[in-house]
């Protein structure tokens, strides 16, 4: 490769990958192919896959964009599909640069070594807004999953396993979405532990845009927000359907905690399912249209019934045992404790301002008293349990 290749390449990657990477130009164009690859092509493009997979990043694209290259007709396609998005990469690096999101490539540190398993399906690079080293929980970490519309069963549950998980050191992974998802990152922020939010769109695009402080809040804690679409990508349903692979991939085991017939998280299930890795469901009453998919999972999927934390521990392989540090998080719920009264409900802004506690922070932890039965939530408010 010429030498203005190559200084090309370490221009486009500063700021995004560590300044060790710069100085090794074998390691720089193999991180800026990869990096382009990203911008090319949709998430799971298996001709991409292939050719990067026989060829290598670098000479995939020589090959790609080789006008006198002999070609079979799905390269051909392919290669008219990528060749209209090349003037896209400038833009999508800088984009990651102003947002502080870190490139990494397959082979590169910080690459979670599940996704190897979706084979020529597999991203071309990943982008991450938070720690690195959130991606390296693989085998133990578990994803919670579930419906949009969730019920009070369904996020009293979330809560209860996300908060039971991190507590054991088992980090979190899910979509970010509203319902299920949300909660169980929150929980998982609250009791101290570490939560992964893949998203199907770029990164600088907070999506839901109703939990852009959510997810600002797990991109600056030990968590990561992820994608394997580059900045500026929109979400699209196709993509939230090729997301939701990812999202099983990251996972040692994935757990559908309320779904619905219909519910997209079933995808997720299905994913984990085609990638061996162990799936469970969690129960719910057997009047509720909400919980019929993960009805659905444990009846015809041999999907394993999950009740506690133990359990979603047991079907993951993961040791069983209390983290000392997630413990910490007991004084900030004393603190949320002592702004509730007994007598007077006050709302979730109030009870921020007294206890000096962001809003998205306050929800969490107001969520994890009333799971321990010391606040109640009503119309009118939050109140402290009596006997609280």
């Amino acid at each position: 490769m010429l030498r203005e290749d190559i200084e090309l390449s370490r221009r486009r990657l500063k700021g995004l990958v560590p300044d060790a990477v710069l100085d090794d130009a074998d390691v720089v164009v193999h991180h800026h192919a990869h990096a382009v690859w990203s911008c090319l092509t949709e998430p799971g493009d298996g001709v991409a896959g292939a050719l990067i997979e026989e060829r290598g990043p670098v000479s995939a694209l020589r090959t790609a964009f080789d006008d006198g290259a002999a070609m079979s007709p799905s390269l051909d396609a392919g290669r008219r599909r990528w060749r209209s998005r090349l003037e896209s990469v400038d833009d999508a690096l800088d984009r990651a640069r102003r947002v502080r999101a870190r490139l990494v490539v397959p082979g590169g540190a910080g690459w979670p070594s599940g996704v190897a398993d979706l084979g020529v399906h597999s991203p071309r690079a990943l982008w991450v807004r938070g720690r690195l080293d959130s991606l390296a929980h693989g085998e133990t970490a578990i994803a919670l999953v579930g419906a949009r519309a969730a019920t009070g069963y369904g996020e009293h549950v979330t809560g209860e396993l996300a908060t039971g998980l991190a507590r054991r050191d088992i980090a979190i992974v899910s979509g970010g979405a509203y319902g299920i998802d949300g909660m169980a990152h929150r929980a998982s922020l609250a009791a101290g532990g570490v939560t992964v939010a893949v998203l199907a769109g770029g990164v600088d695009r907070p999506y839901p845009a109703g939990h852009a402080d959510l997810l600002g809040r797990i991109a600056a804690g030990p968590g990561a927000v992820v994608a394997e679409v580059p900045c500026g990508t929109p979400p699209t349903k196709w993509r939230f359907l090729q997301r939701n692979r990812l999202i099983a991939a990251l996972s040692g085991a994935t757990i559908v905690v309320e779904a619905g017939w219909r519910s997209g998280s079933l995808n997720t299930a299905g994913h984990a399912a085609a990638l061996g890795r162990p799936l469970g469901a969690v129960p719910g009453p057997v009047t509720s249209a909400a919980s019929a998919g993960c009805h659905r999972l444990l009846r015809e999927y041999d999907a394993r019934c999950i009740t506690s934390a133990d359990d979603a521990c047991e079907l993951a392989g993961a040791d069983v045992h209390l983290s000392e540090t997630a413990g910490g998080r007991t004084d900030d719920r004393t603190r949320v404790l002592d702004a509730l009264s007994v007598r007077s409900a006050r709302s979730p802004e109030d009870v921020a301002r007294r206890a000096g506690f962001a809003l998205e922070e306050i929800r969490g932890l107001l969520a994890l008293l009333e799971l321990d039965g010391r606040a109640r939530r009503g119309p009118e408010g939050w109140r402290r349990a009596p006997s609280s």
